[in-house]
């Protein structure tokens, strides 16, 4: 299955910087690590979300073999952080504060979030650092209490265009701040797929932003929201040459059939996953070797924050062959066929497999 769990790319890079945090971070990160939070958040209970929990819409997962579950199980969601070492945050030590460029600085304790309502939402993660056709990405359904709402509360400047979120490990993210309020579902997390935030990714609370890369907005074990300016705060990874926004690029992905296969003559499903979060997928087109661009079939759309699934039904003639994919967003824009590395904004290109048939 794709999605394995991986410290690779982004995380291969951060070793040396994460060395240098260690030192700056010392006293904070070793209390993080005095306990193993792992018990504590087996017998947290997640408070009940507003409305209806998650429910998927008939055919938003096709359940084809080989290709990638629409959603994506907590064992098997990729990691990438600076963390050398997982921080085990208790709730009794936990808080939230908000602060900067505010008219009212606000601190949140786990006790407090109690006392709110949290909402549930379908959100696809991607990492800036995913290769084309790669396994850095995943989606999962987030338990969480709207940003847009935290952040009004303390009422951010006219001026202030960033929110520069800090986690307790050292690393930094600056998300625009636009993007936070701007209604879409960003979420201070506590949930992930009905149970509370993994201790990997972020127990007890992170931040998921649909629409952006994780690198500018899904920081783990956050602790603190900092209102300011690109022009005044730089984030961990834009010290490092990355991009300081990183909105997502339409991407698709081709699951099976795997590269390098043998198949048989006849019919033989092409499938995979497309996204492009808080635009929607509108398309997604196959060609086979050198031929027309034809579509595929859509899974149902359950939402513009994740990814869907798709699915060619080749009759596949005897030979080798070059399968190619391309996507199509909600706004009309085809992704670019331009191949770009992943630094410093995210890789482009379509992706091929070549297989054998016969």
């Amino acid at each position: 299955m794709r999605g394995r769990s991986g410290d690779r790319s982004l995380r291969g890079i951060a070793i040396t910087g994460g060395l240098a945090l260690l030192s700056g971070v010392g006293g904070r990160l070793i209390g993080a690590q005095r306990r193993d939070v792992s018990g504590e958040r087996a017998a947290i209970q997640l408070p009940e979300p507003s409305g209806p929990t998650v429910s998927l819409a008939p055919d938003a997962d096709l359940k084809l073999p080989g290709l990638t579950p629409y959603l994506t199980s907590n064992s098997d969601f990729y990691r990438i952080d600076t963390a050398l070492i997982v921080p085990q945050v208790s709730v009794d030590d936990w808080s939230l504060r908000i602060h900067g460029m505010v008219d009212h600085e606000i601190q949140l304790s786990w006790d407090d979030l109690a006392k709110r309502t949290p909402v549930e939402t379908l959100v696809t993660l991607a990492c800036v650092s995913n290769p084309v056709g790669g396994d850095l990405i995943g989606n999962a359904s987030w338990r969480g209490y709207r940003l847009d709402e935290l952040l009004a509360e303390a009422g951010p400047h006219p001026d202030a265009d960033m929110v520069l979120s800090h986690s307790i490990d050292g690393f930094t993210a600056g998300s625009p701040l636009a993007v936070l309020t701007d209604g879409r579902d960003a979420l201070l997390a506590v949930g992930m797929n009905g149970e509370p935030l993994p201790v990997a990714h972020g127990y007890p609370a992170r931040l998921v932003v649909p629409g952006l890369y994780g690198y500018v907005s899904a920081t783990k074990w956050v602790t603190e929201l900092e209102i300011t300016r690109f022009d005044r705060a730089t984030a961990y990874w834009t010290r490092r040459g990355w991009s300081a926004y990183g909105p997502i690029k339409t991407g698709t992905r081709i699951d099976t059939p795997r590269a390098r296969a043998k198949l048989q003559p006849g019919s033989t499903a092409i499938a995979g996953v497309a996204w492009a979060q808080h635009r929607g997928i509108r398309a997604v087109e196959v060609q086979i070797d050198n031929g027309p661009w034809q579509p595929a079939r859509l899974s149902t759309e359950q939402s513009i924050d994740t990814w869907r699934q798709w699915v060619y039904d080749w009759n596949a003639t005897p030979g080798p062959h070059t399968i190619r994919a391309r996507a199509t967003d909600g706004t009309g824009e085809t992704q670019t066929e331009a191949r770009a590395p992943v630094v410093p904004d995210g890789a482009t290109g379509y992706p091929s497999t070549t297989v054998t048939v016969g």
